[in-house]
């Protein structure tokens, strides 16, 4: 069950499957709300998920993404950037690095207080009941914590949301 469950991981990629999703996610990244990413955004939001990168390293990260080169990502080409992580290795890599994200005590587990602090770093307001009922759904073990195993069924399901539901 486990494997199938990380083979599934594996084979869906950990892309932006929807419109509504990608907005949902650039809109966290773009703080002034202008419509496009700076280069101060992108670092402000990456500081948040406790990641620093020098400001050189922002700027590649930038030359890469800005495909217009008008020094801004906007929203086009913040959608090929989620959209270039079909490989299923990178997108298992990319799924860790969001659940570590997570983890901030590195226990292995997401708990109410963790998914709070950093939701609320994100500039997304959620009250601790919030999370909670948010890691209810999804915790299978019942343990009040998101393992990695339930992180990847919540995110697989989130992925897709047309598909049956399989055990």
């Amino acid at each position: 069950m486990a494997n199938q469950n990380a083979a599934a991981a594996q084979n869906s990629s950990f892309s932006v499957q929807s419109t509504e999703e990608l907005q949902r996610i650039f809109n966290q990244f773009d703080a002034n709300k202008d419509g496009k990413i700076s280069v101060s955004e992108l670092g402000d939001v990456l500081k948040a998920l406790g990641t620093t990168y020098s400001q050189e390293e922002l700027q590649r990260v930038m030359e890469d993404i800005d495909i217009d080169r008008d020094g801004f990502i906007n929203l086009s080409e913040f959608a090929a950037l989620c959209h270039t992580s079909h490989d299923a290795d990178t997108a298992a890599i990319e799924l860790r690095d969001a659940f570590d994200l997570y983890d901030q005590d590195k226990n292995g587990l997401i708990s109410t207080s963790e998914l709070h602090l950093v939701l609320n770093r994100l500039g997304m307001k959620c009250s601790e009941e919030d999370c909670a009922r948010m890691i209810q759904s999804v915790d299978s073990d019942g343990d009040g914590s998101v393992n990695f195993e339930e992180f990847q069924k919540m995110m697989n399901a989130s992925n897709n949301t047309n598909g049956g539901s399989a055990h």
